[in-house]
């Protein structure tokens, strides 16, 4: 085991990245962000969404519609960053994209963060937003009938265990769940997973640092919030919400992803996995024409969820 492998150490290193992070994330950066397919225009505004855990900031985009239009979908959106880091601004080229392409309003929730808030804080605190979104749509302009939820990296396995959780709880109901290059086995080891590349983007002691900070306890990973595609969790998977599971072909979490979505197929609640050709985590980050594409296949998704007909 590797010494950020041990919560002593992987804290500390996480809160660092932290400062770092913030210090890095500075306005010309956040503007750039915003100037991504300027054809999709912010119309924002910030919730407080109160939850037994923390009061959740969100940042939700509407899309234009006519006046007399009936309420529009709504999709909460998790961002990625290990369940340590929280670049809620890095998800707003596709906020946008998906507020426009889907017509649905967009929820994206700064969520809370490990080490300060470790597991089962952020996947409760996501299911108590999705609720919230779900209960109060009359109030906010949308529908929260017609609800979908989707993330990115930690973001996409906090998405996942949103839809776990409305299944155990008879919670509301989500006509899709987007899961974008997710960790979903924090059990196994980082070093025992395998890249088709050599040098894949996430490298082992970032994984160190990220799950440890995020489940200390390594008796805990096995949790089917945290690792549901382990071996070891072997509920019935049957009604969960229908899943759109996309994983990069370079990935170090593309075989976690594919075993998820072999999983929810048997379950028949896949809707689909795309595997990204020549694509590493994160790929949608630095190349715009990349996830301009799967961008556009997320909304095709998310419309075919909400109005089936």
């Amino acid at each position: 085991m590797s010494l950020l492998a041990r919560p002593a150490l992987a804290s500390p290193a996480a809160r660092v990245m932290q400062r770092l992070n913030a210090l890095l994330a500075d306005r010309h950066a956040t503007a750039s962000l915003h100037r991504r397919y300027p054809e999709y225009p912010r119309n924002v505004h910030e919730l407080t969404v109160p939850t037994s855990v923390a009061p959740a900031r969100v940042v939700v985009y509407v899309p234009d519609r006519p006046r007399d239009a009936p309420p529009p979908p709504v999709h909460v959106n998790f961002h990625g960053g290990g369940f340590v880091l929280p670049p809620v601004e890095l998800d707003d080229p596709l906020c946008r994209f998906l507020a426009a392409e889907a017509g649905a309003v967009v929820v994206n929730v700064d969520y809370v963060v490990a080490p300060q808030h470790p597991f089962p804080a952020p996947p409760h605190q996501a299911y108590e937003v999705v609720e919230w979104v779900a209960a109060h749509g009359a109030e906010h302009g949308w529908d929260g009938c017609l609800l979908t939820v989707g993330g990115q990296s930690a973001g996409g396995a906090l998405a996942a265990a949103v839809a776990r959780q409305a299944l155990e709880r008879k919670g509301p109901s989500i006509a899709l769940q987007i899961l974008h290059y997710p960790p979903l086995d924090l059990v196994t080891p980082a070093r025992e997973k395998r890249s088709v590349i050599a040098r894949p983007l996430l490298r082992p002691w970032m994984a160190d640092v990220f799950d440890t900070s995020y489940v200390p306890d390594p008796a805990l990973r096995a949790h089917p919030l945290v690792s549901p595609a382990h071996p070891r969790d072997t509920a019935d998977l049957t009604g969960i919400a229908p899943a759109f599971v996309i994983t990069p072909e370079h990935d170090l979490l593309r075989a976690e992803g594919t075993r998820y979505a072999e999983r929810l197929r048997d379950a028949g609640a896949l809707h689909d996995h795309l595997d990204v050709p020549g694509a590493d985590h994160g790929y949608d980050q630095n190349d715009a024409e990349a996830a301009r594409e799967v961008y556009g296949l997320m909304a095709q998704h998310l419309r075919q969820a909400v109005y089936p007909d």
